[in-house]
């Protein structure tokens, strides 16, 4: 436009357009120049108009294809491809860019989406950069390789526009892999500076620290890092990772960040699985090193807070340690989804759903977020909700146990079918069975179809001896064998399996005394064998360890096996009034006998005691869907 602009002026002032041509301005007729100027205008307008138009178009803010505005100050790092001859090094590729990514994180300028969200882009040819972008919601993608051979380390990465395809800069780094350690915070103030993004003093330091000074520990560290990432959480999984950062620990003491990761891992085995004080003692020491050995760590906030949150239940303090994980690593979902869970536990289900709606959108592809807004839209009772999360995270996680079971189990209770579900654990394969959990669910729906014979054979083919059921512990197989005989009549040899089976959980609460769960599963085995005093007894100090207004998730569910408690022995006058309250309670829903929704109530043999009673009918009927 600049050299154009005169050059066009000149050749105007000089010659006309006229219906004969291009003519010289003396040349031109008075008649045919006041039209061909007419012309000429309106030439000149609607060319303007096209530009001007163009040029707005080229300036609207891009959507993402949720149809939230993408920032332009927004990244995601894309899956590193791996180019080291030894194909086991795949681990170390993703290691480095969940290192990139985490430093990143830190930088509170600029929008970073999750690992979670990033890792279905592995595969570079099935999607374009700007399908990403939209799909991510970001303006920038950094794509990258490594390739590892024995102590060099060859890291190529380049920064794209995703929203025009533009590079915007581009770096290759060959290192001895001890030299690679602090490359991480080298790459992050690169990205930062080209996106124009300004680094606080805390920022640089944080950002640019390495994680440790030995490679060895580094490299045990990615490992278990990867190990922890799996979206099913399994206990074997957990455990795994636990080894694992305990060996990278032992090779460097000071490595803060293995610590912090340490905690978190324990403490979510005591949360999820093993409710001892082994474990809380051993996550809180963890936290507090880390903190000692690096106080600004977000990573080690964010410890702390997991075992004030779930060893303590003191909601106001961890919500301050997660408030400072967050200031730290404003970008951490995992903090996010922290926040939203106490605020589930507060009772403040709108506000939890919100939360974890907030960070979806920070973390688009994170299965583990879509299985929070699940289980949250579950516990609501929000059935077309929970059917479309569900939905969604098999999408992302086509693998995922929990996603193919979750579904089938979500038409359960919406719509009485467990047709969907039984199709689904049969698309399982045979000898995938972690933690016992497909047998516990064959069990399951074999139970609630009353096929017992099928139910006892299920248990009958499998050679494990505890499943993954009931909350708080493995549930062993004398458990379910028990129930398959009480049901079907046979109370004599079913007393002798729940004999054995209240040994372990008797043994299970003397491990844990204050494990609300224990003393639930303890509650429910006695009233199957119609100890009534002890089955009341320990369901009503279920329900004082968690009471609802201190745990508004976990104390509606030992609410819930109170109520089959009274069911089961007699206390029918007792169970009604709590069940009926319980059909309109958020929480009250679980994958197992004890929860409560009208399709559980009306086709689970647990609850045949008060079926023929004249007030059960009429809950169903009154009872929200």
């Amino acid at each position: 436009m600049i050299f154009g602009f005169p050059v066009t002026m000149v050749l105007a002032w000089l010659y006309e357009f006229t219906p004969e041509g291009i003519v010289r301005e003396e040349d031109v007729r008075p008649q045919v120049r006041k039209s061909a100027g007419r012309l000429l205008d309106f030439a000149i307008i609607g060319v303007l108009l096209v530009l001007v138009a163009l040029l707005i178009f080229g300036r609207l803010p891009s959507r993402s294809s949720s149809g939230e505005l993408i920032p332009q100050k927004s990244i995601a790092v894309l899956p590193f491809a791996n180019f080291s001859d030894d194909k086991q090094n795949a681990f170390f590729a993703d290691g480095i860019q969940d290192d990139i990514l985490t430093a990143l994180a830190r930088i509170g300028g600029l929008r970073v989406i999750s690992r979670s969200s990033v890792m279905q882009f592995r595969d570079p040819a099935a999607h374009t950069l700007r399908e990403v972008g939209k799909l991510l919601g970001v303006a920038n993608v950094l794509e990258g390789s490594v390739r590892r051979q024995g102590e060099t380390i060859v890291v190529n990465v380049q920064l794209i526009n995703a929203l025009n395809d533009a590079h915007l800069w581009a770096n290759r780094y060959e290192r001895t892999l001890a030299d690679s350690l602090g490359l991480q915070g080298e790459l992050a103030s690169q990205i930062a500076s080209e996106l124009r993004v300004t680094l606080s003093p805390n920022e640089k330091a944080n950002v640019e620290t390495k994680p440790t000074d030995n490679s060895e520990a580094y490299i045990v560290y990615l490992q278990a890092n990867q190990v922890e990432r799996d979206p099913d959480t399994l206990l074997e999984d957990y455990k795994k990772a636990e080894q694992l950062y305990v060996k990278a620990i032992n090779l460097d003491p000071n490595f803060a960040l293995a610590h912090a990761r340490l905690a978190s891992t324990r403490a979510e085995i005591f949360h999820y699985y093993e409710p001892v004080d082994s474990w809380k003692i051993r996550a809180r020491s963890a936290a507090e090193t880390a903190l000692q050995l690096r106080p600004n760590l977000g990573e080690a906030h964010l410890a702390l807070g997991q075992c004030i949150y779930w060893f303590d239940q003191n909601y106001d303090a961890a919500l301050g340690e997660f408030d400072t994980a967050l200031r730290l690593a404003p970008n951490n979902s995992e903090t996010g989804g922290l926040i939203a869970a106490i605020k589930r536990r507060q009772g403040k289900w709108e506000e939890a759903l919100e939360g974890y709606q907030n960070i979806s959108r920070l973390d688009p592809q994170n299965p583990n977020i879509t299985r929070n807004l699940l289980f949250t839209s579950t516990s609501m009772r929000r059935w077309p909700d929970a059917a479309k999360e569900v939905e969604r995270m098999q999408a992302q996680a086509p693998e995922s146990l929990t996603a193919k079971t979750q579904r089938g189990y979500v038409d359960f209770w919406w719509k009485g079918n467990i047709n969907l579900l039984k199709s689904l654990l049969a698309e399982i394969p045979a000898g995938t069975d972690p933690d016992g959990l497909v047998t516990a669910e064959r069990w399951d729906v074999a139970m609630i179809a009353r096929d017992y014979s099928s139910a006892a054979q299920v248990l009958e083919t499998s050679p494990l001896t505890e499943f993954s059921y009931l909350n708080g512990s493995a549930t062993p197989k004398s458990f379910l064998q028990g129930c398959v005989h009480l049901a079907q009549g046979d109370a004599a040899d079913a007393q002798k399996l729940f004999e054995t089976a209240r040994a372990f959980f008797e043994a299970a609460v003397k491990e844990s005394p204050k494990s609300a769960e224990r003393h639930a599963n303890l509650g429910l085995v006695n009233a199957f064998m119609g100890r009534k005093d002890d089955a009341v007894r320990e369901a009503r100090r279920a329900v004082e360890l968690k009471p609802e207004s201190k745990d508004a998730l976990d104390g509606a569910l030992m609410n819930c096996y109170l109520a089959l408690v009274y069911a089961r022995v007699g206390e029918v006058d007792l169970a009604f009034p709590l069940i009926e309250r319980l059909l309109k309670t958020s929480g009250a829903v679980d994958s197992a006998d004890y929860s409560i929704t009208v399709n559980d109530l009306k086709f689970r043999w647990e609850w045949d005691p008060i079926r023929n009673d004249p007030r059960f009918p009429k809950l169903i009927e009154q009872s929200p869907k």
